[in-house]
């Protein structure tokens, strides 16, 4: 067997894991938020137990999420070590902007939102889940212009002397075309994920008549997810 199927392999094992664990992140985030908002309005306290019942699960795909997209980023250099370093320029910036600003904004308010609960006002803490929701979309978003690039490339001029292509325009990455419906594409995908994972579990739980009241209106926000973002997911996959 040869390095380049090794190289291959395990890099394909470690995103499919990795992309089973994060749209389901950027999804339950949404619910979590969504519960937790209907609760500071409502002052109903299933509200309450169910956003922190589905909570638990997002925190768990959350550490699984980041645990497995650690070891994907040392395997761009170390299973693809020349194709980092001839766009390593281009490619590199959108993830060093997605760790340095995404990703601290939505571990930074998670962190409030799990040991803000007896410390902060309900309006102050649902403000933190939505600030996580949102962290992970923009997340999703610098990692998918960083992808786009790969299918469309712009912005750049290869150097001869160096040998390696360098980034001329950081907008054209930003606004390629191609990134753009990616990404809405790519939200819409994990709405419809953790959906179907709400009314699954949700179903689990009814059918055995446990905490029926939650599990039941836990159901229905599934079920209105997964109705409005799959027409979104087939909009955008058409569009693609």
């Amino acid at each position: 067997m040869e390095s380049l199927l090794v190289a291959r392999w395990q890099f394909g094992i470690t995103t499919v894991y990795h992309f089973l664990f994060v749209p389901l992140t950027i999804g339950l985030a949404l619910v979590v938020a969504i519960l937790e908002t209907a609760w500071v309005r409502t002052k109903n306290p299933l509200y309450l137990r169910a956003t922190k019942f589905w909570g638990k699960l997002f925190l768990i795909n959350f550490a699984l999420g980041v645990v497995t997209g650690i070891v994907q980023e040392f395997q761009f250099g170390m299973n693809w070590s020349s194709y980092s370093r001839f766009v390593g320029d281009i490619f590199g910036a959108p993830l060093a902007v997605e760790g340095l600003v995404a990703f601290f904004l939505e571990s930074t308010f998670l962190g409030i939102w799990i040991f803000g609960w007896n410390r902060l006002s309900p309006k102050l803490h649902v403000t933190a889940a939505w600030l996580v929701a949102a962290g992970t979309s923009i997340s999703a978003f610098w990692i998918i212009v960083a992808n786009s690039w790969m299918q469309n490339p712009v912005g750049f001029t290869v150097n001869p002397e160096r040998g390696r292509a360098e980034l001329s325009s950081f907008a054209d990455v930003i606004f390629n075309r191609v990134a753009w419906i990616h990404w809405f594409h790519t939200i819409l995908a994990a709405i419809v994920t953790a959906a179907i994972f709400l009314m699954a579990i949700s179903a689990w739980h009814l059918l055995r008549k446990n905490e029926v009241e939650i599990f039941r209106k836990s159901a229905s926000l599934g079920a209105v997810l997964a109705l409005t973002a799959g027409l979104g997911v087939a909009f955008t996959g058409h569009t693609q």
